[in-house]
């Protein structure tokens, strides 16, 4: 038997030590899974048929446009509303059979941070940290440990009504933390903030990443997902596609090169680079070419046909595909005319 210590990274052991099966190992390792997950309401399917498991440590992405059934899974996942259909667990308890267990394990923050403008920041966190049951001891360390995570100790003092609404949103997800959840749910965390207030939030998100948090982050903010998330879930109804942003490229996006030239891409060196086996397309843009191409190994070949063109290079590197463009293509949907998700 393989002896095995579950380490919460915020704060102490999450559990003793003890004597695992390797089965029991692995299934510790998943601390989300929905299998058929499903909510109708009325004649409606908010969401249906949704299978994932969510590792120890890793962030996953919900992202789908406004109205796609994230927040309705996110209700669901976190025992708020029973599913219609199939069902899910939190360390392998059932949002079905044992909701009560399921909500002790899980923190959730939403767009609106929901705290007492006229208590002070400790004020507002002992008020939460009674509600979870926490002894006056556990209170005052995992209150302070909190503020001093997020940059809010010297302002533990102050009225949560004097501060601004990045530092609210923090103060929210510190409140979200008090119990040590084993999954942080985080719901359009950014959606109703200036970007400057949207910003600490993400810096705070990125502070939960890099301690290990495990986190369920619903948006429809392509860079956040993409710079946050280790996998991403693009939600319509249900799952559309579950991977990682890097497989995601390197399984949807175009391959493709952009190649600096000194002057201006003429005609001849287009044709030149079109005549190259395994390249589908040669785009003029400003101070070069992009070149389309499912086969990487065909570098060297443009390079010399665009030399053999007098074309001189300055720059040849692949093309970042960006996950705007996956979206759209995995959802099978063109962007609005203001270039948001639809």
């Amino acid at each position: 038997m393989k002896r095995v210590a579950v380490i919460d990274p915020l704060g102490g052991p999450a559990g003793g030590t003890e004597q695992t099966p390797a089965s029991q190992v692995e299934q510790s390792a998943i601390a989300l899974r929905a299998v058929g997950l499903g909510r109708r309401f009325g004649d409606r399917w908010a969401i249906r048929g949704v299978d994932l498991e969510v590792r120890r440590g890793e962030v996953l992405g919900l992202l789908g446009p406004n109205g796609a059934g994230k927040t309705t899974t996110v209700r669901l996942l976190t025992a708020l509303i029973e599913p219609t259909e199939g069902t899910a667990t939190v360390d392998g308890f059932d949002v079905r059979s044992a909701p009560d267990e399921v909500r002790a394990r899980v923190g959730i923050l939403t767009e609106t941070p929901g705290l007492y403008d006229k208590l002070s920041a400790t004020a507002n966190l002992d008020f939460f940290a009674r509600l979870y049951g926490l002894s006056a001891d556990r209170r005052a360390e995992r209150i302070e440990r909190h503020l001093r995570l997020f940059g809010l100790w010297e302002r533990r003092d102050d009225v949560a009504g004097t501060f601004s609404k990045g530092m609210k949103q923090k103060l929210a997800i510190a409140r979200a933390l008090l119990h040590d959840p084993s999954v942080v749910f985080l719901d359009e965390p950014t959606a109703a903030l200036d970007p400057e207030a949207a910003f600490v939030v993400r810096e705070a998100i990125e502070t939960l990443r890099r301690a290990g948090r495990t986190i369920v982050l619903a948006t429809h903010n392509l860079d956040e997902a993409d710079r946050l998330c280790d996998r991403i879930a693009f939600v319509r109804g249900g799952l559309v596609r579950i991977d990682s942003p890097a497989e995601l490229r390197r399984a949807l996006g175009r391959r493709g090169l952009v190649v600096g030239l000194a002057g201006t891409a003429n005609g001849s060196m287009v044709a030149a680079v079109l005549a190259v086996p395994g390249v589908s397309a040669a785009e003029r843009m400003e101070g070069g070419l992009r070149v389309t191409s499912q086969d990487p190994a065909v570098a060297p070949a443009v390079v010399r046909a665009l030399v053999a063109a007098d074309a001189e290079i300055v720059e040849l590197r692949p093309e970042r595909i960006s996950l705007e463009d996956i979206y759209f293509e995995v959802m099978g949907v063109a962007p609005g005319p203001d270039g948001t998700l639809v």
